[in-house]
């Protein structure tokens, strides 16, 4: 059975998107076919040569006014996509051909800490400003609206008193390193059993873990 082709859609160092391509080095089920990204000087870019995986720069006007990355995309036959910090809200031409085939990971519990304008260090500082005891990631379906699709996964750690705002971002990156790989690949077996097409939306195989 042919692998699905998966592409990530990244914006910053890339963490993420290695972790990404490390569990799938050797896993039959899916071939890290393309790197999407909208930042020139992106440490994803360099990941991307160390790997040997083709990667594409996108401009905001062409992303927005044209299907050309849609058409690249299907050119390259990609069956899934991953969006590994990717800091665009995706259109929505691109939403309809990937629905319930494209996920986000947030560094929170959504609902909370979600919307445009909150990424990275912005949502470890609200997280700590707002006094919560406890933080995670969220793993969702990708919709017309910033971090309000169906969601697929959750997983939580505990924010200690002495926590600052980096002590917070490293206790996230350690789930999201330990979790989306793993996700992805078990969104892709349920959506396609294996194979690289596949035409109905998955079921949600996750529950929120605490």
């Amino acid at each position: 059975m042919e692998p699905t082709n998966l592409a990530i859609f990244a914006s910053g160092t890339g963490t993420n998107a290695y972790k990404i391509i490390q569990h799938f080095r050797t896993n039959p089920l899916v071939d890290v076919k393309l790197i999407v990204c909208n930042k020139p000087q992106a440490g994803v870019l360099e990941i991307a040569r160390s790997e040997g995986i083709p990667a594409l720069l996108i401009d905001r006007k062409e992303f927005y006014e044209t299907t050309a990355l849609l058409e690249r995309l299907q050119e390259e036959d990609i069956g899934f996509i991953a969006l590994a910090g990717f800091l665009w809200l995706v259109p929505s031409y691109l939403v309809e051909a990937y629905r319930g085939r494209m996920v986000n990971i947030h560094p929170a519990l959504l609902p909370k800490f979600g919307g445009k304008g909150m990424y990275g260090m912005h949502v470890h500082r609200a997280v700590k400003a707002a006094g919560e005891k406890e933080t995670g990631i969220t793993i969702h379906y990708v919709d017309e609206r910033y971090d309000e699709g169906d969601i697929v996964f959750q997983a939580r750690c505990p924010i200690e008193p002495e926590d600052s705002p980096e002590t917070i971002a490293r206790k996230v990156q350690r789930l999201e390193h330990r979790h989306y790989p793993q996700v992805i690949e078990q969104l892709i077996r349920s959506h396609t059993g294996g194979g690289r097409r596949a035409s109905q939306k998955p079921t949600l195989p996750f529950s929120p873990e605490r």
